[in-house]
């Protein structure tokens, strides 16, 4: 799973959001490194609806415009789990790996 979509199921994660809404979740939570445009966005939301890890979950006019709330499904909230597992395994082994090569200490 490439790290944005792994962003945008994690800001999902959070609650039902939209679409600027996700893009600025995202942003937070890469500490401002990822930073989304609505077409990459609508994209990956396009996407993730078609592999049903990802739905819609309501809509609302907000001055005169439409905003379409997602939400993740069970399935999203299955492959979010399973990457996070994931990466998490990654992580371990690069600490155990960084571990031994530093010198010891008494």
């Amino acid at each position: 799973m490439r790290e944005p979509t792994f962003l945008i199921l994690t800001a999902l994660a959070g609650g039902p959001r939209h679409g600027y809404g996700i893009i600025q979740e995202v942003a937070a939570l890469s500490a401002q490194r990822v930073t989304l445009l609505p077409g990459t966005l609508y994209t990956a939301l396009d996407r993730l609806t078609g592999q049903e890890l990802v739905c819609r979950d309501r809509e609302e006019v907000v001055d005169g415009r439409l905003r379409r709330y997602y939400r993740l499904t069970p399935a999203g909230i299955d492959a979010l789990d399973a990457e996070t597992a994931r990466l998490r395994q990654l992580a371990t082994a690069a600490e155990a790996r960084l571990r031994a090569l530093r010198p010891r200490t008494a």
